[in-house]
């Protein structure tokens, strides 16, 4: 978010964009450790619009900033196995159709011709979308961070914000490891982090960090080219192709906020055993690594943009795990929002950080 708002302000001609990172590199925050898949499959119409403003972007990223993105329009598969979700996703698919998102949906015998190597012998329907896909993370965010730079923009790591300056209700500087920046306006782009950044300046904002996990196995010759992005919706179980082998994830239902990012090992065997019961091809690998990464929740599991209550303090924050995808457009959208007072690409104004206090939700079902 922080990359791709600092590229587009500074593609609108803004000068002076400082870009602060904490860590040592850049990308290795929640963008770096996420499994990097993007969908135009979402139940709520706001995302869907997010997805099509979005996904384009990373289509074209190689033709507008010259970097490579490993783009593979493999298909998300998404799988029900109980009628909640079979009924969810027949709605999800007539709302995706009506807004020009060519999903298909499929009946269990049609799920289990196309997996072949697991078993889905309680599927009841799914849905696919070929253009769905999975793409680098680190290709993203240094495609955006190195345009930046040839446009001027000063982007540091190994700087930490250690306090935000409020005089009255407005900024008035930035303090970090490495001392105080003076400015006029800030955009809270920092993800799980993004509640503490926020209560340095005295804004309350409701996202929380949880931790998420995944592993990659050795290669598996058997799983085909092709093998799309497969997701146990009822058991938030995922496989998608990882170079020759597998990336396979799984929401723990009952893991606690906080910012701890070692892996579980007690629940990567929880994992594991799930994934070999749906695949047992996965029985033969060898684990290659594994990481854990946070996403960044908020109560309905939609992102929060625009202004707060201290002027000229703005956050771009709480995808709730699907804030990659939407990287590119998000930061095109605070550029319009920053530098024109309105958001023009998509019209994202329902998603202000007021809606919570004014009882305003939208509830995103697909999040896994």
């Amino acid at each position: 978010m922080g990359a791709s708002a600092a590229y587009h302000l500074a593609q609108r001609g803004m000068k002076d964009i400082v870009l602060l990172e904490k860590e040592t590199f850049f990308g290795q925050g929640a963008t770096g450790r996420c499994a990097g898949g993007v969908r135009y499959q979402f139940s709520t119409e706001i995302n869907i619009k997010l997805s099509l403003a979005s996904l384009p972007m990373l289509e074209q990223f190689k033709e507008e900033l010259g970097q490579d993105v490993s783009y593979h329009q493999c298909g998300y598969l998404l799988v029900a196995t109980n009628e909640k979700d079979a009924n969810n996703f027949k709605r999800n698919v007539e709302l995706q159709n009506r807004l020009g998102v060519q999903t298909e949906s499929l009946s269990g015998d049609e799920i289990r011709r196309r997996l072949p190597l697991m078993k889905f012998a309680d599927a009841l329907s799914g849905t696919f979308n070929q253009k769905d896909g999975t793409v680098d993370p680190n290709s993203v965010a240094m495609g955006y961070i190195n345009a930046a730079h040839r446009l001027r923009v000063k982007a540091f790591t190994r700087v930490e914000v250690i306090g935000v300056g409020v005089s009255g209700d407005k900024v008035y500087e930035v303090q970090t490891s490495l001392g105080a920046i003076k400015t006029r306006m800030v955009l809270n782009a920092a993800g799980p982090w993004s509640s503490q950044i926020a209560k340095m300046a005295g804004v309350e904002i409701p996202v929380i960090p949880l931790r998420r996990q995944m592993f990659t196995t050795s290669p598996l010759k058997e799983v085909a080219k092709d093998f799309p992005f497969v997701i146990d919706f009822a058991k938030s179980l995922y496989f998608h192709r990882e170079g020759e082998g597998l990336l396979i994830g799984m929401s723990n239902q009952n893991e606690q906020p906080g910012f701890d990012q070692s892996v579980d090992e007690d629940f990567e065997i929880t994992n594991l055993e799930a994934a070999i019961e749906r695949m047992p091809l996965v029985e033969k690998a060898q684990r290659v690594s594994h990481w854990a990464g946070l996403y960044e929740v908020t109560p309905d599991a939609h992102p929060i943009y625009g202004e707060t209550n201290v002027n000229g303090f703005y956050v771009c924050t709480g995808f709730s795990g699907h804030g990659f995808m939407h990287g590119p457009i998000s930061g095109k959208l605070m550029s319009e929002y920053i530098l024109d007072g309105k958001f023009s690409s998509v019209d994202v104004s329902m998603l202000d950080l007021k809606r919570f206090k004014e009882g305003r939700l939208i509830q995103e079902y697909n999040v896994v």
